[in-house]
């Protein structure tokens, strides 16, 4: 992967609307849907497999809350759940995240 700054090492802090321990959530800033969130560890780390057991449960146990926030927000039909890992799976950015995308009627082709 290119190196350049990490935009997750820190993070604009009004893209930030939930934080925990060690892991915290911020609006997508290229959102596939409205309301596209990301779950991002605090410590630089590269992907799921590079996560500690914690990292890996904080992270699944924030996926709830965020999604809470996109339902209030935002309303959708339905959501996708995935983490990309490695540049031939689409990861752009060499720090573990995890995304939540709301999905919406029509939103893409069947």
């Amino acid at each position: 992967m290119m190196r350049r700054p990490c935009p997750f090492c820190a993070p604009d802090p009004q893209r930030v609307f939930l934080e925990g321990k060690g892991v915290f959530a911020l609006w997508d800033a290229y959102p596939v849907s409205p309301g596209h969130a990301l779950i991002i560890p605090r410590r630089h780390v590269a992907d799921w497999f590079d996560a500690t057991p914690q990292e890996q449960a904080e992270i699944l146990g924030m996926i709830p809350k965020v999604r809470e926030h996109i339902r209030v927000a935002y309303t959708p039909a339905g959501y996708n759940i995935g983490i990309n890992v490695g540049e031939a799976a689409g990861q752009t950015v060499d720090h573990l995240h995890v995304h939540v995308m709301p999905r919406y009627p029509g939103d893409v082709p069947d």
